[in-house]
């Protein structure tokens, strides 16, 4: 396969990608589909879970990784990108793509570890208060569904924010492996050519 073929076979997963954890990032931010939450955080009465507002899937999963998307993609047509030197390029952007990529997935396992903050009581805190009743928990909440009923608002917030940020996890890890393999793939094209719009035969100048 041309390594510019390859860029638009990396490409095109990474703007789903991209899209995909934006997506997540800003569900997060209003738990059980409600904005009151939201509206109601602040430093000393927390609403929202605290790695929400790290904005790993927006600025890292996302932002991060769709402006290298963007570059790689222009390696993979006959434009001014399809060329060694945009290549060359796409090695950089895709760097940044990965440190993006860790970016979002250091937030979604941590945010997976703490837990959702939420109003929560259980058998050994009979008076329901606010906070994040799973950080000490070091995950293991996350096989225990029966702990999940300790959150009483929002409600299923649980079950919420594990959807979310597993698949933020997963998008990162897709959107890492694809940028390290567009590194390679760019240095390949760096040094061969894409072999874009060209002909049997031609060379690249």
């Amino acid at each position: 396969m041309c390594t510019g073929a390859c860029a638009k076979f990396i490409a095109i997963p990474l703007y789903v990608l991209a899209a995909v954890s934006v997506i997540c990032n800003i569900m997060l931010f209003f738990p059980d589909f409600d904005t009151t939450f939201a509206a109601n955080d602040s430093e000393k009465t927390p609403r929202i879970t605290e790695e929400v507002k790290y904005m790993g899937g927006l600025i890292g999963g996302g932002i991060m990784v769709l402006i290298p998307a963007i570059h790689i993609h222009l390696t993979s047509s006959d434009k001014c990108c399809a060329n060694r030197c945009g290549m060359f390029l796409s090695i950089g952007f895709s760097a940044a793509g990965v440190v993006g990529a860790v970016y979002s997935l250091s937030v979604a396992a941590l945010g997976l570890a703490n837990g959702p903050t939420c109003q929560w009581s259980n058998i050994d805190n009979l008076i329901p208060r606010w906070g994040t009743p799973f950080a000490n928990s070091s995950g293991s909440y996350l096989s225990d569904d029966s702990m999940w009923k300790w959150c009483i608002v929002p409600e299923n917030v649980v079950e919420f924010n594990v959807g979310l940020f597993t698949t933020l996890l997963v998008a990162a890890s897709v959107e890492l492996v694809l940028c390290v393999i567009q590194m390679v793939n760019g240095l390949f094209g760096c040094i061969c050519g894409t072999c874009s719009g060209q002909k049997p035969g031609s060379q690249e100048h």
